[in-house]
């Protein structure tokens, strides 16, 4: 349990640490444009301290759920003392304002791109373009009629060990199969279970290619509709994470993000539909792993993940919870950065048309003309947040099932 406590405790603190940096994001890209950031503070309710450098407060709040970043004149509605006015954010370039305003998300984005970086040189990347790389070689391989007796690992004395008999090695990736490429593991899988007896294992080892010949055998193995069925087999599981140098781990990294990238936008897009599921979860039901959960759920299955020991797990989910972020926040959607930017364009837009009908600028835009929509959104976004608290508390998904 304590392993457990401190394991939420840390992916907790990792999204303090996500969230305080996102700001810092802001900070940041508005200081190196000129313009004056009044106050940057970690967390929210009453202050724990404060210093002032510069023109600028930083400082520590007591409830570490957020932040904020106070940029004088956001919007032309901000009140701004004459000093700060010709420094006011809605007096700057279009460009210069949505750079500030994304900074927030392109800091997620980096932060889950170090976190990916961090597993590729430690722990590995996860196994998503299917290679036919071996994790672990088995020391036999037998027949079995039922999947229990699949399952079990326990080999008899006369039981033959192909794979390590040829000298197959963890780490080592198929390259072909009698001349035939193996791009992938279902391609391994394939040419290995039609196959007898000897034949010939192309591999790369080190970066060095190999020739081996593996004496496959053919064996009983049951089938899902409760038969059986003769297969070749060697003896070797597939390797679902992939070591990465260094200097390798930048590409493999950079195209897991962009993989990631992917993902999140697919699930986005799927968040609507997902929401009923999250209401009969509450009530009962059983608790789809693949619907929403709020950061108290992502931290409980990352103290999970810690106390079985699946840092990897941890680490993915803290990677994955940044693309989202970065992602959501980006949405054209008021409060969200999303919506400021959506705005500071339309702007933009809206003031080039008017120049070429020979109008002048149409000035900022009256936010308060805005605020019935921003509300929907905030009673929409609470409502949402509401749901997946109380379904992770009481009907949480769970890495392990008891």
């Amino acid at each position: 349990m304590l392993v457990y406590i401190l394991g939420v405790a840390l992916f907790a603190l990792g999204i303090c640490v996500s969230v305080a940096l996102h700001e810092a994001g802001h900070m940041v890209a508005a200081k190196s444009f000129g313009m004056k950031v009044r106050r940057y503070f970690v967390g929210f309710g009453p202050t724990v301290f404060s210093v002032k450098r510069g023109e600028t407060e930083y400082g520590l709040k007591w409830i570490p759920l957020g932040g904020f970043c106070d940029i004088a004149g956001m919007t032309a509605l901000d009140e701004v003392t004459p000093d700060e006015a010709p420094r006011a954010m809605w007096r700057f370039k279009t460009w210069k304002r949505t750079v500030v305003l994304a900074a927030g998300s392109f800091t997620h984005f980096v932060l889950g791109f170090i976190v990916l970086y961090f597993m590729a040189i430690s722990m590995g990347l996860p196994n998503i373009s299917d290679k036919p790389v071996i994790n672990e070689v088995s020391d036999c391989v037998r027949s079995a009629t039922t999947p229990e007796e699949w399952n079990d690992p326990t080999c008899g004395p006369a039981d033959p060990a192909p794979a390590k008999a040829a000298g197959v090695q963890p780490g080592d990736e198929v390259v072909a199969i009698n001349g035939t490429p193996t791009d992938t593991w279902q391609d391994l899988l394939a040419a290995v279970q039609k196959s007898e007896g000897p034949t010939e294992f192309r591999v790369l080892r080190d970066g060095e290619a190999l020739n081996l010949t593996v004496d496959v055998t053919q064996v009983t193995r049951p089938t899902t509709e409760g038969g059986t069925e003769q297969v070749g087999a060697i003896g070797a599981s597939q390797a679902l994470m992939l070591p990465h140098g260094p200097v390798e781990a930048f590409g493999g990294s950079a195209a897991f993000t962009g993989e990631l990238l992917v993902q999140t936008w697919q699930r986005l897009l799927e968040f609507p539909e997902k929401i009923p599921a999250v209401v009969e979860a509450i009530f009962g039901g059983e608790r789809d792993p693949e619907t929403p959960v709020s950061v108290v759920g992502a931290s409980r299955i990352g103290g999970e993940a810690v106390e079985q020991g699946l840092w990897e797990v941890f680490l993915l989910l803290l990677a994955s919870l940044n693309f989202f972020v970065g992602i959501f926040n980006l949405l054209p959607l008021l409060p969200l950065d999303g919506g400021h930017i959506a705005v500071t364009w339309y702007e933009r837009v809206r003031d080039w048309i008017r120049k070429r009908r020979g109008k002048a600028a149409g000035g900022p835009v009256d936010y308060t003309k805005l605020n019935a929509v921003t509300s929907v959104v905030i009673v929409i976004g609470g409502a949402i947040v509401l749901l997946t608290v109380t379904a992770d508390i009481v009907n949480p998904i769970r890495l392990i099932q008891p």
